[in-house]
């Protein structure tokens, strides 16, 4: 009996190293060399199910990929009826948060459909639509939403009773690379609160305006569903790609960064350009497509 639990868990073990990419690791590992700060990426071929992982299980800040959880719990509330939809929101001022976002502009006691807030939050990423979506539906109540579904990484921090030391060190949000790509494939295989709900999300999430970094080195004529992330130290993005050979989703998120110029040649911006340019032509190796040359003065959009 010992002798048969012992070759069942060797033939676990081989299965789980047979689905790592050990030629794709070895290509990131390369294009992280140099890099002045923390780095974690993690890659899965949702066709063959190979991975390439690179601290992939390590807590990183979230910045505004936290959005995404955010958008999930707000699909459950209207789920289960307690929201609508295309219902009417009144704008207050005491929900701005200082920049120069959209709603921000808003007049107090100004309406508009909580289906635009949440498409400014995804899409814009307007952090005046994030903060009032998430008071209205609680960081309690999206975090639950996420234990419950076996997401032990991803939390909501700010504004959330018990997890201020938390938030002292990781910000808004906090999660891994692994589980963020398991969220995005959660949502494109219609398993995040209901089908439906995940075609909603999903459709918000191929409308980034934000697409001069990893986006960038993605042809344009390709569907991605994608959310990125920035504060000073930290950069982040988080893409699935509908390639013509396999979908393939990756998340690579940086962290105590030395350079925190808010700049396109930032060094982390640079490298997600580069490891997603890298995955493109690795999964698409016949693709000829390149960006066009002068294309950078349309990427101008900070």
């Amino acid at each position: 009996m010992k002798l048969k639990l012992l070759l069942i868990l060797l033939l676990a073990s081989s299965a789980a190293f047979s689905q790592t990419d050990n030629k794709l690791t070895a290509q990131l590992q390369n294009s992280i060399k140099g890099f002045n700060g923390q780095v974690g990426i993690y890659v899965k071929n949702l066709k063959t199910g190979k991975t390439a992982a690179i601290n992939a299980d390590t807590l990183f800040p979230t910045a505004s990929m936290i959005k995404v959880s955010i958008q999930c719990g707000l699909m459950d509330k209207i789920e289960k009826g307690e929201l609508q939809y295309n219902q009417k929101l009144v704008y207050r001022d005491s929900l701005l948060v200082a920049g120069e976002d959209i709603l921000g502009s808003f007049k107090d006691k100004d309406t508009i459909e909580l289906s635009k807030v949440a498409l400014l939050m995804i899409t814009m990423s307007d952090n005046t639509a994030s903060k009032w979506l998430q008071k209205i539906v609680t960081g309690e109540y999206i975090n639950n939403w996420l234990a419950q579904n076996g997401f032990n990484a991803i939390r909501v921090n700010s504004r959330v009773k018990g997890r201020e030391k938390v938030y002292d060190k990781y910000g808004w949000g906090v999660a891994s690379p692994y589980e963020m790509c398991r969220l995005f494939t959660m949502i494109r295989d219609g398993k995040a609160v209901s089908p439906a709900a995940s075609e909603r999300m999903y459709r918000n999430l191929v409308r980034i305006y934000w697409d001069d970094k990893a986006l960038a080195e993605i042809p344009p004529y390709i569907q991605a569903a994608s959310k990125q992330g920035a504060l000073n130290e930290s950069k982040s993005e988080t893409v699935l790609v509908n390639a013509p050979h396999g979908d393939y989703v990756f998340s690579i998120i940086t962290n105590n960064n030395k350079d925190q110029r808010w700049v396109p040649d930032n060094e982390a911006y640079v490298l997600i350009r580069k490891v997603s340019a890298l995955l493109w032509h690795y999964y698409e190796p016949q693709s000829t497509w390149k960006p066009a040359a002068g294309v950078e003065k349309y990427m101008t959009n900070e």
